[in-house]
């Protein structure tokens, strides 16, 4: 797919930071280029220390919340968490539930299946807390837009507590937003416009750890302060919120105490995920763990994977990891089968030339609609809604790109919507099957989206010369993991290399590596390429013809020139170490 690439130039004085942080004024531009400018948001990227973290006190009603919950454990009244099926939803209840249970709470907890209930707290689970003689709902990761169902609760006679990071939903009179809240006793989100908290982008199970650690502090209750850390930061992984701030702090602190787990469902999980003799890191956690935790809430149920961090019966937890990965490759597999359909569809309709994508297909599995809407949002770099059909009526997942706003837009066409809720760049949404084309049009009309809007950006870091790289830098470079959104792995820029020679390697022959030649000073270095190999050597033969190709391939002298993005990395090899470029993206010249 064609790119366009920019590089990011920032005004700021690079060598103050620099002099100021003692770092080079390469790691100086990154900080800026994300933003991290402020004294002391660069003191708390470079140094995340739990020390950090902000106050609780000054989230809106987390005070509040804290005195009803403390105020219900002394009268013994019965709570209830009601969470959420995805990775943040069951952390937050996980959280909620093992840091009341320590204080002597009288709790329990739900999670709405997937299927059957939909997102959220609904009427039902309400009508059951109450035969059930609950006196306090909790929700977490959930609730903010569940507005007449918590009124609902509070008519019944019931408190309840809101802790959810959601966008707040609102109205438009005018052009002006105005945002509408339920009646809950305590709602504490730090998206609330009123609300004091500095950190706006927490995920679900941060909130929740941030309530139990006031409310543990208030309770001068004597635990590890730091015992839900590890769950906050899958949660914050997994949510994909800016990994910077306060989010950074949890995240680093948190796999620093995940790698050293005394959770006997999680050990089991990483050991039979296949990477329990190796350090886990973001990826691990985005790409590995999360899912397989988000399969028992879209195939089964997300109560399996809260089961599986609960117990204490080392034979148990092997026995749930276990149907736990079963159930996540035969998601990957459904996943696989949807995306060819969907393709399929899009390729043979007028849908490719929408700037919006609405596709219905029936038979795609409700829990799987928001990754393939991802994977085709990837593909084409277009907004996606994948639909399907539910239990009552048609249920789908969105995923955005930068330049749309999914919230806004499907809140321009809530008359068409049964229910929605999400953010900018996702959304869940139900909707009545004769509504769906009127929903694409409409979509499609409304979108402001242009051309250019629809191709992809890649905002490179820095022009950097492969004879600047060296082992300090790339050490260097290390200080700015974990890496996430918010703070990705920096992409360097290098123009007119040759090609000295290229090797096709894998069994599948997936992975190319290529001899790279400085144009200045004939530095030589490694370059490596993970994908879309077939479609470069497949670009040479195009631009360049079969004999310059096959001379590449061979090390003979050839007349190719290539600019890349890249970041310098260390390979390590048989007992010896060198510095190679990892390839992400390629221009031939």
């Amino acid at each position: 797919m064609l790119e366009r690439w920019f590089i990011k130039n920032k005004k700021f004085d690079y060598k103050k930071i620099s002099r100021e942080f003692g770092v080079s004024e390469i790691l100086a531009k990154l900080l800026v280029n994300r933003d991290i400018i402020k004294k002391e948001d660069i003191d708390i990227f470079l140094d995340p220390q739990m020390n950090k973290l902000s106050s609780p006190e000054t989230m809106k009603d987390l005070v509040k919340g804290s005195n009803i919950i403390l105020d219900k454990i002394k009268k013994n009244k019965k709570l209830r968490i009601v969470g959420d099926y995805d990775v943040d939803g069951v952390m937050s209840v996980y959280i909620l539930y093992k840091g009341l249970k320590s204080l002597g709470a009288n709790v329990d907890y739900v999670i709405p299946d997937r299927v059957l209930d939909g997102y959220g707290i609904n009427i039902e689970i309400i009508e059951q807390a109450i035969e059930d003689k609950v006196d306090t709902i909790i929700t977490c990761d959930n609730g903010i837009s569940a507005i007449d169902q918590i009124n609902y609760a509070k008519a019944k006679g019931m408190t309840v507590i809101v802790t959810d990071h959601h966008d707040i939903p609102f109205k438009e009179d005018k052009g002006e937003k105005i945002y509408i809240s339920s009646n809950a006793d305590a709602i504490i989100n730090p998206k609330q416009h009123d609300c004091k908290f500095p950190e706006k982008n927490l995920c679900g199970a941060s909130i929740a750890y941030k309530l139990i650690m006031y409310i543990y502090q208030t309770y001068n209750f004597d635990q590890n302060k730091d015992e839900f850390i590890e769950f906050a930061a899958i949660a914050t992984i997994c949510d994909v919120v800016d990994i910077v701030g306060e989010n950074r702090i949890i995240v680093d602190n948190g796999l620093k105490a995940l790698n050293n787990s005394s959770n006997i469902g999680l050990n089991a999980l990483i050991d039979i995920c296949g990477i329990s003799d190796i350090e886990i890191g973001v990826y691990h956690i985005g790409f590995i763990i999360g899912p397989t935790i988000n399969a028992s809430g879209r195939l089964n149920s997300a109560l399996q994977a809260l089961e599986l961090l609960l117990t204490d019966n080392t034979q148990w937890a092997y026995e749930i990891a276990k149907n736990l990965r079963d159930l996540n490759d035969e998601r990957k597999n459904m996943t696989l089968e949807g995306v060819d359909k969907v393709v399929a569809q899009i390729e043979s309709s007028k849908i490719k030339d929408d700037k919006v994508i609405v596709v219905y297909d029936p038979d795609i599995h409700e829990s799987i609609a928001g990754i393939i809407a991802g994977r085709i949002k990837d593909k084409y770099n277009k907004p996606t809604i994948i639909l399907t059909k539910g239990n009552d009526c048609i249920k789908g997942s969105g995923r955005s790109i930068e330049e749309l706003n999914m919230y806004e837009e499907l809140s321009k066409c809530k008359d068409l919507l049964v229910n929605f809720g999400g953010h900018p760049m996702a959304a869940g949404l139900s909707i009545k099957k004769d509504s769906i084309e009127t929903l694409r049009n409409r979509l499609n009309e409304n979108s402001s989206l242009t051309k250019e809007d629809l191709i992809p950006k890649v905002y490179i870091d820095m022009e950097l010369p492969i004879e600047y790289i060296n082992y300090k830098i790339v050490d260097e470079l290390a200080i700015l993991k974990p890496h996430g959104k918010g703070n990705p792995k920096p992409i360097f820029g290098a123009k007119g290399l040759s090609i000295q020679k290229g090797f096709l390697l894998g069994t599948n022959k997936n992975v190319l590596k290529l001899i790279l030649i400085s144009p200045l000073r004939g530095q030589r270095i490694e370059g490596i390429m993970f994908r879309n190999t077939e479609e470069f050597v497949e670009n040479i033969e195009r631009k360049y013809g079969s004999q310059q190709l096959n001379h590449m391939l061979n090390g003979i002298e050839n007349q190719i020139i290539v600019d890349i993005l890249y970041y310098p990395d260390i390979n390590e090899y048989m007992g010896s170490t060198t510095i190679q470029a990892v390839i992400n993206s390629y221009r031939l010249c």
